[in-house]
């Protein structure tokens, strides 16, 4: 088995990091930057850090804030929020991101994937697709979850990958905030369906959740916020009960 991969996600609003209940009810979770610093000396495999206010407000994504960021961490680190072209991604890459993650634009622009890909190569791309179940169909949803489109989980995310996407980060926001497990049956079509690596994000709430993500779910990685930010569950304890269960983890 390849190694999977655990993802803390900072949801970045005015410079602090938050976590919502099914995209609502924003708590304040701490400082991104110590955050960031914490995860990276605890094991973390990767950080994502999204600006959630970017694209509602129409404000850019603050190359500061990923600097600071990028200096008190040595892992791999993907940021988004608010990106809609090859000008708004470099500034984001030279403060330090090695990866940039893209979602409603995509939506509004599919050729942006294949621009970015172009510009800076796949491995740079990440596709974040917001999804939730509406008549027995995942519909795909944009700007923080709050619009829902006419494009269907499944096939956005294969046109993502011929576009030119890396890696699909896949929320279910039906899941997300309930600490009720992941969406595993959608998840494990994705990973049949692609052959690009699939990111789990959304209800991780216990342990088991995860081993659930990587044996149902085939996910490549597994994302989470508030378990971590709130201490309920330690990366470390994470990856040794992970590595019991025979899943393969990095280990520190």
């Amino acid at each position: 088995m390849l190694t999977k991969r655990i993802i803390p996600c900072l949801d970045i609003k005015d410079g602090r990091t938050v976590k919502g209940i099914n995209f609502v009810n924003i708590r304040d979770a701490g400082d991104p930057v110590e955050l960031g610093a914490t995860y990276a000396q605890q094991g973390a495999d990767e950080l994502v850090f999204l600006d959630i206010s970017a694209t509602n407000e129409q404000r850019k994504t603050f190359a500061s804030l990923v600097k600071d960021i990028a200096r008190q961490i040595n892992i791999p680190f993907t940021v988004g929020g608010g990106i809609s072209s090859v000008a708004d991604v470099a500034p984001l890459l030279e403060a330090g991101a090695d990866k940039v993650s893209i979602n409603s634009a995509a939506v509004r622009n599919p050729n942006l994937i294949d621009e970015l890909s172009k510009a800076f190569g796949a491995q740079c791309i990440v596709l974040a697709i917001d999804a939730r179940k509406i008549d027995n169909a995942w519909t795909v949803h944009t700007h923080g979850g709050k619009n829902a489109t006419d494009k269907k989980l499944f096939t956005w995310a294969k046109e993502g990958q011929e576009r030119g996407a890396g890696e699909i980060l896949f929320t279910s926001m039906d899941h997300d905030g309930t600490k009720a497990g992941f969406a595993n049956d959608p998840l494990s079509k994705l990973h049949d369906l692609l052959q690009i690596p699939v990111i789990a994000s959304g209800g991780a709430g216990t342990k088991e959740h995860f081993i659930d993500a990587f044996i149902l779910g085939k996910a490549d990685a597994a994302l989470a916020a508030s378990i971590f930010h709130f201490g309920e569950i330690k990366i470390p304890e994470l990856k040794a009960f992970l590595n019991t269960k025979n899943i393969t983890m990095r280990m520190n």
